[in-house]
């Protein structure tokens, strides 16, 4: 079993998108094993369902799903219970598999571990989510190093919204991970918007991706 784990630079930068964009590219599966803040009524993995027309069966429950908009360490607290990585088994699937993170490497799940450490459990490439305006360099870099310190393998950079293509050759240049694609920022997020970009797309995607 192959397939990617999509983490970000920030908070609310995309990887919901990109988790579907993907998953629809590479007829995979979805699973977002930690969510901590639901902003609508939709939980992320109902939103990537709803964008791609993604079968029940192609996507595994949540196991941690926490209301309160804070650290997952934070949310769980809240309610009286704790993370437990041995929980969060990578599952078998017979086809790819995307793994959807919460924020950042660096964010806190207990005391004492971040998604980095579930990220090394988890074990497939990494693809991070960035920005493309003022101050992703600094983000983008600092959380490529942070990756390749854990001996993670970063697969590639996709930026999301509006892109300066200066920052873009910059994070290539100092941190030798290529860009695979770029997502504009839609003017409505709806499935028929979604669906018709992957369509025009999917086969440079694709290309990016193998």
């Amino acid at each position: 079993m192959s397939g990617f784990f999509i983490t970000g630079t920030d908070t609310n930068i995309g990887k919901t998108i990109v988790s579907a964009v993907i998953t629809s590219v590479l007829n995979a599966s979805y699973w977002k094993p930690i969510q901590s803040g639901i902003a609508s009524d939709m939980s992320d993995q109902e939103k990537v369902a709803y964008l791609i027309d993604l079968p029940k069966d192609r996507i595994y429950p949540t196991n941690y799903l926490l209301k309160s908009c804070l650290a997952p360490d934070q949310a769980a607290a809240l309610v009286g219970t704790r993370i437990n990585l041995a929980t969060l088994q990578k599952p078998i699937t017979d086809n790819q598999l995307v793994v959807e993170g919460a924020g950042g490497v660096f964010v806190p799940l207990t005391e004492d571990t971040s998604m980095l450490d579930l990220m090394k459990q988890i074990d497939l490439p990494v693809i991070v989510v960035a920005r493309g305006t003022l101050g992703t360099i600094n983000h983008t870099l600092l959380t490529i190093e942070a990756l390749l310190h854990r001996q993670l393998k970063v697969k590639g950079v996709v930026y999301s919204g509006e892109l300066n293509h200066a920052n873009q050759h910059t994070i290539e240049k100092w941190s030798g991970v290529k860009t695979l694609f770029h997502i504009p920022q839609f003017s409505q997020v709806t499935k028929e918007v979604v669906q018709a970009w992957i369509e025009k797309n999917k086969n440079t995607i694709l290309e990016a991706l193998l």
